[in-house]
């Protein structure tokens, strides 16, 4: 198939801006640039861009597509059937795609359910994102997550643990250093997985070759994770000075996820939201706003993640988080960047998905009018007007 996104606004992903731009895609890949349409081919079929804008693929680094969005997600996970948790995974898949995001990180699944849909995707039986799972989100015993985590206690019992997620198949390996909001009996400041436990699971991921991953409020088990050799820090509520040096001097990357948080705040117990998790999300979000803001100011690489799946934070609604990033300090061309080259770089993906250019897979997507303009367009229903996927319209 020969596609040309004809004559206008294309946002390249690394924060480069083309005007009147003409992007050319032959079969998966993007094949050249223009500054012109004219001298094309009629075999080319011929997409104007007039005054939209033109996007590589958006990249969700934090998702649970096992997750439903309910008001205890991981209540509803520990007690519905594997084929009903695996059509919703299959909806949720479906619903991320067509919002304009090409490309998810998965981290933490049921039961192997991610690493079926990734599968599933990639074989072309059902429509979703490019999907790199996780497989079970490894925890201590009774610790964040424990309902759909893989327990282990011990260095050994947690480098075992690793090892079964990657010869399961995982793309990469999620720890949970820190308490969390979702989990009853835990504090989200509270260190879990020891800085021993963590070195030794880390250790095992990265002889694989797989990239690693942790949730961390808490600053103790963020400092652990980060001196067992952590290459993300998901969620990073109490950021120290430390902490934030630590991150820039060794280019490990920080994702807010602060639509997580968001979304309870704003909905509450009113909804069904439990009263324990409403009180803990409402203890830690201040020190949250500021922790996002000073790392920004630092320099730390952000990338976007969501979170979708946790309460009333649906897939399909991701890009609220861009506006989110807004609002906690970053310009909109770096909130977008985070969504697309910045977010390749964390999943280890950068020659291939993340910007528009020359030899790229061709994951991209028109979006109406300018969201520099007005970056709150990207949340409205109709705002995504076309979506590719390895050169093929969704």
């Amino acid at each position: 198939m020969k596609t040309a996104f004809v004559d206008g606004r294309v946002f390249v992903g690394n924060g480069t801006i083309m005007e009147h731009a003409t992007v050319i895609v032959e079969d998966s890949r993007i094949i050249d640039i223009q500054n012109t349409a004219q001298g094309l081919s009629q075999e080319f079929h011929q997409i104007p861009i007039g005054n939209d804008t033109l996007f590589p693929g958006f990249i969700d680094c934090h998702v649970h597509l096992t997750m439903d969005g309910s008001p205890d997600p991981i209540g509803t996970l520990a007690s519905e059937t594997l084929p009903i948790t695996t059509i919703k995974g299959v909806q949720n898949a479906q619903k991320t795609l067509a919002a304009g995001i090409t490309t998810v990180r998965d981290l933490g699944g049921k039961d192997g359910i991610d690493l079926g849909l990734r599968l599933a995707i990639e074989s072309g039986l059902i429509n979703g994102p490019r999907v790199l799972a996780s497989g079970r989100l490894i925890c201590m015993t009774g610790g964040h997550g424990w309902p759909i985590g893989r327990e282990a206690d011990g260095p050994d019992e947690v480098r075992r643990a690793a090892r079964e997620q990657i010869k399961a198949g995982a793309d990469q390996v999620k720890f949970m250093a820190t308490g969390g909001v979702l989990t009853a009996s835990v504090e989200p400041g509270c260190a879990q997985l020891t800085y021993e436990e963590m070195k030794a699971g880390i250790e095992e991921a990265h002889k694989a070759g797989k990239r690693t991953a942790t949730h961390a409020m808490g600053s103790h088990g963020i400092l652990a994770a980060l001196h067992a050799g952590i290459d993300s820090i998901e969620h990073g509520i109490y950021l120290t000075d430390e902490i934030i040096s630590f991150m820039k001097e060794h280019q490990v990357y920080y994702i807010p996820t602060i639509a997580a948080l968001y979304h309870i705040a704003n909905r509450g117990v009113a909804a069904g939201i439990p009263a324990w998790a409403v009180k803990k999300n409402n203890i830690v979000a201040p020190f949250h706003k500021e922790s996002i803001k000073k790392a920004h100011a630092a320099g730390v690489t952000i990338a976007m993640g969501t979170d979708a799946g946790t309460p009333f934070n649906y897939h399909g609604k991701n890009l609220l988080e861009i506006s989110l990033l807004v609002a906690h300090g970053l310009s909109p061309t770096e909130a977008l960047v985070a969504a697309t080259g910045t977010a390749s770089y964390v999943l280890g993906m950068e020659d291939k998905i993340g910007t528009v250019e020359p030899g790229k897979i061709a994951d991209l997507v028109l979006v109406k009018d300018n969201p520099l303009d007005d970056i709150d367009i990207l949340y409205n229903q109709d705002a995504i007007v076309r979506v590719m996927k390895n050169g093929i319209f969704v």
